[in-house]
């Protein structure tokens, strides 16, 4: 099976043989329609889409027929040499079908291909093992940190006009979790400037729009670095057009305060043990929060635990004070708890209160 690493679209090449059968996913549905388009351009080919494709389900269309399905993988092709049959949504699926289709997939009909396309639930585990064992795999999850450094760098890399690298770190930056964006951002470059243009700041700058979302972990970073004005700029991102509610923002920061409380006087020593306790799969964040807690200290995390409650009341009605206007003050009092050197002025006057002499 030839399947693409996490983080990473490969280019779909030409079936080795018939049938062939491909799973598309991802997380963000825009990635997965334009790998889907990218799949189809390389399954088609010169031929005519229109007697070539033959597509089921997708959003607003009836409840997939397996009936349908089957009848399509076991029809040979029809004027031209190859059919490619689409199921969209495939997670609509039931598994009482799947051992249907597994079945044809098991007895191909050359010049048929079947492209299962993720969305609506989750695909029957029979169908996903077929795919792994005879098809190929296209994951279209962009991934995080060095992942999504990496996949930006490859989409870049390819594109039809030339970044500098001031204006790839802008629209990197600027596009945020909104990745899905960049293709056609990218088509707006070259029908501006032309094919292979190259592109400074100034000339990207007028077409970047609204700035995409950010990482929840982007907003708790920044506060837990005591970087106010970097935590109020994710924030704002965060609550942007298309955004999370207040509540959610609130949930988010309610959860990285109560890993630091878990952790707080339990014995842990390492990431790899905080992550045990807080029942995490990575150690990474588990031993983030580790440190973050010992360096507030339990006065501190105590303090904005509070801080957190009376702001989740003003949320919820209590304040005559806009939702965004709560957050941003909330925002600001957790970066100044949680930087480090209001953390080390703290540790450093309960060291002279505990040495100043008894009167």
């Amino acid at each position: 099976m030839a399947t693409s690493a996490p983080g990473e679209t490969k280019t779909a090449k030409k079936p080795a043989g018939d049938p062939g059968v491909y799973l598309v996913r991802g997380d963000d549905a825009s990635l997965v329609g334009q790998a889907v388009h990218d799949l189809l351009g390389v399954l088609v080919g010169e031929r005519d889409a229109a007697t070539v494709v033959e597509e089921h389900g997708g959003p607003g269309a009836p409840d997939l027929e397996a009936g349908l399905i089957v009848d399509a993988l076991t029809t040979p092709p029809f004027i031209t040499d190859r059919r490619v049959v689409v199921v969209r949504e495939a997670g609509r699926l039931l598994s009482a079908d799947a051992g249907r289709l597994v079945s044809c997939l098991d007895d191909p009909v050359p010049g048929v291909v079947l492209v299962l396309v993720a969305g609506g639930g989750t695909i029957p585990a029979a169908l996903v093992k077929t795919v792994d064992r005879l098809g190929s795999v296209v994951d279209t999850a962009v991934g995080t940190g060095r992942a999504r450094t990496q996949w930006l760098v490859e989409r870049l890399h390819a594109a039809p006009v030339r970044l500098d690298a001031r204006a790839a770190t802008l629209l990197g930056d600027h596009l945020g979790g909104d990745l899905s964006r960049l293709q056609g951002l990218l088509d707006t470059l070259e029908a501006a400037y032309g094919s292979g243009a190259a592109i400074d700041s100034e000339k990207l700058e007028p077409f970047l729009g609204e700035a995409g979302r950010v990482a929840p972990w982007d907003l708790t970073d920044a506060i837990d670095a005591g970087d106010t004005a970097t935590a109020l700029a994710a924030l704002g991102r965060l609550l942007g057009p298309g955004g999370s509610h207040p509540l959610v923002i609130l949930s988010v920061l309610h959860r990285h305060y109560q890993a630091m409380l878990r952790l707080d006087g339990a014995g842990v020593t390492s990431g790899e043990q905080a992550a045990t306790l807080l029942g995490m799969r990575s150690a990474f964040p588990a031993r983030k929060a580790l440190e973050q807690g010992r360096r507030m200290g339990p006065a501190r995390l105590g303090r904005a635990v509070t801080l957190l409650a009376d702001a989740d009341l003003d949320v919820r009605g209590r304040s005559a004070l806009p939702d965004v206007t709560v957050l941003e003050v909330l925002v600001g009092r957790l970066s100044r708890l949680g930087s480090v050197r209001e953390a080390a002025a703290g540790r450093g006057g309960r060291t002279s209160a505990r040495r100043r002499p008894s009167s």
